[in-house]
């Protein structure tokens, strides 16, 4: 993953909402927006789908952080694009993951992350603050561009069609179930959240 700083920078114009809302927070340029969205805590925000929710609670998640820059930067049109990814989750880079891999027998757990897209450059703007994870992602299994806003239904729909189309086929998972991975799944968000707390 590259800084934000790979970006171009750009005035923020009254464009839209989300330009509105930087510029009434006196953050008048687009690095500037990255800045302030990157140093806030990481968190899982009460309704992912409102696009301001990271505002009004003053946090965000991968999730939120990634859909306020990106839908700044479509108001901005700058071409950056939110993707989200899928990654191997291990002990090394989830302290507790372990048990989770013995319990269902995995060899690791296929889990969603998002990040930015310019050119072909990847930010993660949620890399370096406390969020659950001991370092960067920088290897994905699976990636696809998505809407800013995707909601949570329907990233969850993308999930299981790409665990469907490019996970379970991996030699790794010959006789794993979908619903095996779905259940440690929910486990694994669990273990995330409470190592945001520790």
């Amino acid at each position: 993953m590259q800084p934000y700083t790979v970006f171009p920078d750009k005035p923020i114009m009254d464009n839209g909402p989300m330009a509105r809302t930087f510029l009434s927070m006196d953050i008048d340029d687009f690095h500037h927006a990255c800045r302030y969205v990157h140093e806030l805590p990481y968190g899982y925000n009460s309704d992912r789908e409102d696009p301001m929710i990271l505002f009004k609670e003053k946090m965000g998640s991968c999730t939120t952080k990634h859909a306020v820059i990106a839908t700044l930067a479509t108001e901005l049109e700058i071409a950056i694009d939110k993707h989200i990814g899928i990654y191997a989750m291990i002990e090394a880079l989830v302290t507790g993951t372990k048990p989770i891999l013995d319990r269902y027998n995995l060899p690791y757990l296929p889990m969603v992350h998002c990040f930015l897209v310019f050119e072909d450059q990847r930010v993660d703007l949620s890399e370096g603050n406390q969020n659950g994870k001991n370092g960067p992602i920088d290897d994905f299994l699976y990636t696809e561009k998505v809407t800013a806003n995707i909601s949570g239904k329907d990233e969850y729909l993308l999930y299981r069609k790409a665990l469907n189309a490019h996970i379970l086929p991996r030699l790794e998972f010959d006789g794993i179930a979908i619903k095996t991975i779905l259940k440690a799944r929910e486990e694994g968000i669990t273990l995330l959240r409470a190592n945001i707390q520790k």
